[in-house]
């Protein structure tokens, strides 16, 4: 049975393409057949992460509108044979998408795959509703600050009494927690928020510890999801994060300070 996976924040530029291409294609590399859609229409962003972006032909707007069949506008990745992006629209604006024309999409995605990753928009709007509502599982990403965790904690509500799930008084959707662009060496200096801190606060399960790093701008800009970096410790911390989401038991790293060496400290490096 194939399940339906949203990639949430309440906030923006926290990671959430970045997150939602890693998990795609970490799904499809462990051999699971994976579509990944991009719910963010008029902005865009998916098929830039994914490297993709010069064959849109149709995106998730025309299959809805019935202006293109959905094989026409799903775009198999070059790396993976069992991975397929669906790209948004960015000529439309968000009202493009109706909740039936979802429900469509999506039902016939489920006969195909055995995961359906959503990367929603951020916050609580509408266009996140519709990212949401279908949603079996779901990633909530946030950025260890105050403002970040308070916008992840009102998706955190949505996700518990606004989707079907809720609605048809099914067992709730699976919430995960994934802290991005974190930096043990702020967390020690008081300057951000520690794992701890978030948990205390979201008290969901924490799924990874993405490190910050520049492999993450790095393979965004190269086009590919940085879970396929090996050497790079994002990749690595994403792996981590996806063997976790499939039921593996993996230590978290990534998450002391590196003791820095008699030079680093006299010099600062």
């Amino acid at each position: 049975m194939s399940r339906i996976v949203v990639i949430t924040s309440g906030k923006g530029g926290v990671g959430k393409t970045t997150t939602a291409a890693s998990l795609a294609a970490g799904l499809a590399k462990a051999g699971h057949r994976t579509a990944v859609i991009d719910f963010d229409v008029g902005l865009r962003n998916l098929d830039l992460v994914m490297g993709c972006e010069r064959r849109v032909v149709f995106d998730f707007v025309n299959v809805i509108n019935g202006d293109a069949r959905l094989n026409q506008a799903l775009i198999k990745d070059k790396r993976l044979s069992n991975l397929s992006i669906l790209p948004a629209s960015q000529t439309r604006d968000k009202d493009a998408l109706t909740a039936d024309g979802v429900e469509r999409v999506l039902e016939e995605l489920r006969s195909e795959f055995d995961y359906i990753i959503c990367d929603s928009p951020a916050g609580i709007e509408r266009g996140a509703h519709l990212a949401s509502y279908h949603a079996d599982d779901a990633i909530v990403v946030t950025n260890p600050e105050v403002s970040s965790v308070r916008d992840s904690d009102r998706v955190l509500g949505l996700l518990a009494s606004r989707t079907r799930r809720a609605e048809q008084g099914d067992d709730p959707v699976r919430e995960h927690l994934l802290l991005t662009r974190y930096d043990p060496h702020r967390v020690k200096k008081g300057d951000m928020l520690s794992v701890e801190d978030v948990q205390e606060i979201l008290a969901i399960n924490l799924l990874g510890v993405i490190p910050e790093s520049q492999a993450v701008l790095n393979a965004s800009n190269a086009g590919i999801p940085v879970v396929l970096e090996e050497e790079e410790d994002a990749g690595q911390a994403y792996d981590d994060a996806i063997a976790r989401f499939l039921g593996e038991d993996r230590p978290h790293r990534f998450l002391q300070a590196e003791r820095r060496g008699l030079f680093g400290r006299m010099f600062g490096g």
